[in-house]
């Protein structure tokens, strides 16, 4: 239920039907009408600008269309108590007090789907994360994975069939490199041999903790070939790796639905059939590339190889598909991974990308063009970086060093709850500071906490008398009044499903928590002034007050519970 959309289509068949009677002529677009909320500064309930769009039309000047409007309004929507002109040409639409009575017990009613909006159905799939297995999660990851997460439980609050992906490039140099630290780590603590001093080898100390288990694990015996055993160190060093990241995941509250791993893409032969359909298509072809701008000509070997035609889809340049030693590139097994994404049928597709993977959006939209004959939809999200701060100071990440930030360092430091929150309370696209110091604040100024303190306050009342708020109550005999500061609370709570469906429409969640904390500030100030005038205290006497604030109270609990769910944060009742 979207009170906004309701009353907009409510309004636009009416407008439909005074044009039949030649009371109004309309414009041949009529999506420009819209039903929103006024500015802050004014007290009606909604406000619609259809007096401004119909003017032209009319040939006649906004206010004289708002009188006519008023009229027709007022005669056919009993709930509108009144409705006043505003500059340059809005409608304000003032309720009758009934109508809240009617509007929270739908709210309560819906309880846990309030806000949804389950018009259209789709089934999703959306790969997020998909971090090498070399190592844990570190901050960067765990911002992209919150993301996703939240993404996921937001369509999947829309009623949309999801399935949330991680796809394991467990093929190529970089794998072979951590093998190999591994097995240099294997030898240093059987053998005392001293790790080598090589770049491209893997020195964290979180390799030791693989190199532990695999040496307790004893299913390889003897480590003298490591040609022999690569295979199976392989396996294994992978395999924890993988598990090391499921948990670094867990512990953030992500749980995938699914890992689809590269290496078995290309022992299935999935590359390479692929790489056929799109080559009968014509989108595949042999030939030569310029030098990248930027790299010396005289450095830069011309050579005949496997060409994507992405540049037929809007890409800049075609992208190879096979390497100087004709194994495939990374671009070739992400483009067999997406065919395998389509063959199964998703309605959408959204990729979850790290602020370093922003030039390779086009190529791989290109080859789902490609693929799909533009009929499905890829979708890609790009998170931008992430900076730690405590006290001012930035902490410094190297992955290969190991002296990184884990995901898990981070939840260890502050929960859960914190890091979700803080993730999603920015845009994916503006880098994000994360202040040690303001997440452990007991304050305003710590949004989570203020946002959770909000809903245990909620709960201390209900306790106080002797309610539970998980129950339903029942305000069907109840004359439900409410003043001013009470109203700008409802006039919120409204906003929940046109928050619900922007966020959805655009992938946007970060704005779920921005909507609450704004949310929560209006209770909070309320709260505040039942300590200066009894008039607004929720409990005297251990009874409360003003019956019609139990609606309220129970309204805003589903709203604040609602958000924190599909954000993957708490919501105690007491704190």
């Amino acid at each position: 239920m979207n009170l906004f959309l309701d009353y907009q289509v409510k309004i636009l068949l009416l407008l439909k039907k005074l044009e039949k009677k030649n009371i109004i002529n309309l414009p041949s677009n009529l999506r420009s009408i819209v039903v929103e909320l006024p500015p802050k500064d004014q007290d009606a309930i909604m406000s619609c600008n259809a007096a401004m769009i119909l003017a032209k039309a009319n040939q006649k000047a906004p206010s004289e269309i708002a009188e006519i409007l008023k009229k027709h309004f007022l005669n056919n929507f009993n709930e509108f108590e009144k409705v006043d002109f505003a500059k340059p040409g809005f409608l304000n639409i003032f309720f009758r007090n009934d109508f809240w009575k009617i509007h929270l017990r739908d709210i309560i009613k819906q309880g846990p789907a309030y806000g949804a909006n389950k018009i259209s159905k789709k089934k999703y799939n959306i790969e997020f994360v998909s971090a090498n297995p070399t190592g844990p999660l570190h901050v960067g990851h765990c911002r992209g994975a919150i993301i996703g997460d939240a993404i996921s439980n937001l369509l999947k609050f829309n009623g949309n069939v999801i399935t949330k992906e991680y796809y394991v490039n467990d093929y190529g140099s970089q794998i072979k490199n951590f093998v190999f630290s591994v097995y240099c780590r294997i030898l240093e603590i059987t053998e005392n041999k001293t790790f080598p001093n090589n770049l491209n080898l893997y020195p964290g100390i979180y390799i030791v903790g693989i190199a532990k288990k695999i040496l307790k694990n004893k299913t390889i015996k003897n480590f003298s070939n490591y040609e022999r055993i690569y295979n199976k160190l392989a396996k294994e060093s992978l395999g924890i790796a993988v598990e090391i990241i499921k948990n670094d995941l867990s512990a953030l509250g992500v749980k995938h639905d699914n890992f689809v791993y590269e290496s078995k893409l290309i022992k299935n032969a999935l590359v390479q059939k692929t790489i056929n359909k799109l080559e009968k298509q014509n989108f595949v072809y042999r030939g030569k590339l310029l030098a990248p701008k930027g790299e010396l000509t005289n450095d830069w070997k011309d050579r005949q190889q496997l060409l994507f035609k992405s540049t037929d889809f809007t890409d800049d340049i075609d992208r190879p598909l096979t390497k100087a030693d004709q194994s495939w590139t990374y671009f070739a097994s992400d483009i067999a991974y997406h065919a395998n994404k389509i063959d199964r049928k998703f309605n959408v597709l959204i990729n979850i990308l790290g602020a370093d993977h922003t030039g390779y959006i086009k190529r791989i939209s290109a080859a789902v063009s490609a693929l799909s004959n533009n009929k499905i939809n890829l979708i890609c999200k790009v998170t931008q970086l992430v900076k730690l701060l405590r006290k001012g100071e930035p902490f410094k990440m190297s992955k290969r060093k190991g002296d990184y930030i884990t995901a898990k360092d981070l939840v260890d430091e502050v929960g859960k709850d914190s890091v979700r929150f803080i993730m999603l309370n920015r845009s994916n696209e503006a880098e994000l500071d994360f202040d040690f110091d303001k997440v452990t604040e007991k304050s305003k100024e710590n949004p989570v906490f203020y946002v959770q303190y909000a809903y245990a306050r909620i709960n201390s009342i209900f306790r106080s008398l002797h309610l539970d708020i998980e129950k339903k109550i029942n305000f069907n005999k109840e004359h439900l009044t409410f003043n001013k500061y009470e109203i700008e609370i409802l006039k919120k709570v409204l906003e929940w499903p046109k928050c619900v469906t922007i966020s959805s429409t655009k992938l946007e969640p970060h704005r779920i928590p921005v909507y609450l904390y704004d949310l929560v500030t209006l209770f909070h100030a309320y709260w505040n002034m039942g300590k200066i005038n009894e008039e607004y205290r929720f409990i005297i006497n251990n009874k409360i007050n003003n019956k019609s604030r139990l609606a309220l109270l129970k309204a805003l609990s589903i709203v604040i519970k609602n958000g924190m769910s599909i954000l993957g944060v708490s919501t105690p009742k007491r704190m």
